[in-house]
């Protein structure tokens, strides 16, 4: 389902906008370098669904650019038959950050949804904007370019949030097959929480706030779903679900709304908050997302806040654009991975039956899973979350802000090393850094996870009910 935040940036005690989330899929999770590539003339890229997604579809192939940009992204290995590896988004070096949010569509269009759909998937989409949009709207018109030559291939309707340091879109795709899309523009006095992602009245034609197709009201006219007399299109009444903003979607608004009020207004500890209240955020949480929406001196500079699971229970650290390299703890393992169950590193059957050789590089078994860690450790606290959650949020919050207090010097320091022309010793701090916060907390998860053990073991509290799971009551 997903989960995006953006809040503008008239609304921050830092004075720039921030876009945040998390993923919500059960398999495995890695955190990915993607560099920057050029790709010859009639390359070509695979989109779509087969036929054993939830909605079938055929492969296809759509042009490649002539060069994609580096980015950093969350990559997973499986959700609703989507052919993997899947993303969500993440940010590029342009500036551009992507979000994916579920936003259902209504139920007559997903029943319209021809079983042999072709077009590139949310993934794709999100996968798209990152490797070829400067700003957000260059990301939003790449969205409609893109389903108006090739199509949608949906499991029921979704949505992105695009952000760059100037301004956000909020872009919704629909089922059907009938190529309907549409956004709206969030600005500097923005705040928008999406899951799912909602749009609730548009213009009657584009403008520099509102995109969509010319056939997207007449559609909606035509299959007698709206008419004119009635005032504004609704895209949330018409092609959603109808609820407009969910129950945890307009506590967060109004929350964060409040806080913007404040004389510091919204700060980081508050877009953390945002993401890591246990209210929102639990088991379905995959991973965190934090990035501050700015423009620094060098591209290699750009963060990207990163956790592991969701950050109820796990800290965000900062990653950074100009890194070379991920540790092997938080990149791919057979934790989770759709498929691995039967699969081998053994490649003995590799041409007789490709299938059985796992998809995880040898060396990575031995390396521990970032996310089993982190994901075993809430379950641990989880399951006395009244007495554990505090502490151990506590922890992990100290631990950002210690991060973010040292943050400034090292760009600093990076920056001066660019500026020097000494790009690889630039590289080469931003990755010993990400790498010694990385492992560190890793560690501390640990550490934590087996103290939690003992104490629920000697207190008789491991829960072996598959009935009765332990946790915080969530709004969603």
């Amino acid at each position: 389902m997903s989960y995006g935040i953006y809040i503008g940036k008239n609304h921050t005690g830092a004075g720039h906008g921030w876009l945040a989330g998390y993923g919500d899929e059960p398999s495995s999770h890695w955190l990915e370098i993607v560099p920057r590539a050029t790709h010859p003339e009639g390359a070509t890229v695979t989109v779509g669904v087969d036929a054993t997604a939830e909605l079938p579809g055929r492969r296809s192939e759509i042009p490649q650019t002539g060069e994609t940009a580096r980015h950093l992204r969350v990559s997973y290995s499986y959700f609703l038959g989507m052919p993997a590896p899947i993303t969500n988004g993440g940010l590029n070096e342009h500036g551009v950050a992507v979000r994916d949010i579920w936003s259902p569509g209504r139920a007559e269009l997903k029943a319209m949804t021809p079983p042999d759909q072709t077009g590139p998937t949310y993934s794709d989409l999100a996968r798209l904007v990152l490797e070829r949009a400067r700003t957000a709207r260059e990301g939003v018109d790449l969205i409609g370019a893109l389903i108006a030559e090739h199509g949608y291939s949906c499991y029921g309707g979704n949505s992105h949030i695009i952000a760059d340091p100037d301004e956000a879109w909020v872009v919704l795709q629909y089922p059907g097959g009938r190529r309907l899309w549409v956004a709206e523009r969030l600005g500097p006095d923005s705040i928008r929480a999406s899951r799912p992602g909602y749009i609730t009245a548009i213009s009657s034609a584009p403008t520099d706030d509102f995109q969509f197709p010319a056939h997207f009201i007449s559609t909606a006219a035509d299959l007698g779903w709206y008419d004119p007399a009635q005032g504004p299109f609704n895209p949330n009444a018409v092609y959603g679900d109808g609820k407009g903003r969910w129950q945890g979607v307009a506590w967060m608004e109004d929350e964060l709304r409040a806080r913007a009020n404040r004389p510091g207004k919204i700060g980081f500890e508050d877009v953390v908050w945002a993401i890591a209240t246990e209210r929102l955020t639990g088991d379905t949480a995959g991973y965190g997302q934090i990035v501050p929406l700015v423009h620094p001196s060098h591209d290699a500079l750009r963060v990207m806040w990163h956790a592991p699971v969701g950050a109820v229970t796990a800290p965000l650290v900062p990653v950074f654009l100009g890194m070379t390299t991920v540790p092997a703890e938080y990149g791919p393992h057979r934790f989770l991975t759709a498929g691995e169950a039967s699969r081998f590193h053994d490649r003995r059957k590799a041409v007789t039956r490709p299938n059985s050789v796992s998809s995880v590089p040898q060396g990575a078994e031995i390396t521990r899973s970032a996310m089993q860690v982190f994901k075993h450790l809430m379950h641990a606290v989880f399951q006395d979350h009244a007495r554990h959650l505090p502490l151990v949020q506590a922890h992990w919050r100290a631990h950002e802000a210690a991060f973010a207090a040292e943050l400034p010097d090292l760009l600093r320091t990076a920056e001066i090393l660019l500026d020097a022309g000494e790009a690889r010793l630039a590289t080469r701090l931003l990755d010993e850094h990400a790498r010694t916060r990385l492992l560190g907390t890793l560690d501390d998860a640990e550490h934590l996870l087996r103290g939690l053990e003992a104490l629920l073991r000697v207190g008789g509290k491991l829960n072996f009910d598959c009935l009765d799971y332990k946790g915080p009551a969530q709004i969603w």
